[in-house]
This record gives structure tokens, sequence and C-alpha cells, in this order.
């Protein structure tokens, strides 16, 4: 995960059916699973197998991810949320959710004036 603003923080896919995609990914890509808890179900952070090092999530499209797009989801590393959010609506973007807690992290999926979606993140 970056920490360097500007950069892409996490990548993450929420689908109906991520059992069966997790293991699309998996056997597609190589990447190893590991099962993250989400209080009834579990998600999935896909590893890189050499090293271990987390780089995508595969999430289910319940619980706080219920209202997420269907797609691969670019998450940035911005460094005031809420700055950046007045800057996308007043650019001409939209709020396509509410800022969300991460633990002590928050983010916002939002979409450009152009129809692109992407997640704005800040860091604790």
């Amino acid at each position: 995960m970056s920490d360097k603003i500007g950069e892409m923080a996490w990548l993450d896919l929420t689908v109906e059916n991520a059992n069966d995609v997790k293991n699309f990914y998996q056997k597609v890509i190589g990447w190893e699973v590991e099962e993250t808890p989400m209080g009834d179900h579990s998600d999935y952070t896909m590893k890189i197998p050499d090293t271990g090092e987390a780089v995508s999530g595969i999430c289910h499209s319940q619980g706080v991810n219920a209202d997420m797009p269907a797609a691969w989801l670019p998450y940035f590393l911005v460094s005031n949320i809420t700055d950046s959010i007045e800057s996308v609506i007043t650019l001409g973007g939209e709020l396509l959710t509410r800022v969300k807690d991460a633990g002590k992290d928050k983010y916002v999926v939002v979409k450009d004036p152009s129809g692109a979606v992407c997640a704005l993140y800040q860091k604790g």
C-alpha cells in the first residue's frame, strides 16, 4: 500500500460472487488469498506469492460494500479527504458513496465529470 499522496493506495473489486471471483484471480494471476473477516462474512486480501505483500481486495457487495460498483476500483491517496470532496463537487464530479471509515482511515467513491469512477483515500 502506498504512503505517497497522489499514488494508488489500494485496489478493490467488489462483486456479488466474491468466492468464485477470488478463485478466478488466484488461478489466472497467481495471487495468494487471505480471508479478511468483515463481521458476518469474509472478504479476501490478494497477495503476491513471493513476498506476501497485500496488493488488492476482492469483496462481497454487502455490508459496508453494498453500494460499491462492480468494477476494479483504484483508491488514490489524498492528504485531506474533506478538501478533496469539495474539489470533486466544485469541479463537476459526484460522490457515489458517503465517506466511510476503514479503521483510522477514510475513503469515498467519486465519479469525475467524464463518468470515470475511483476512490479517494485518506490515512488516519
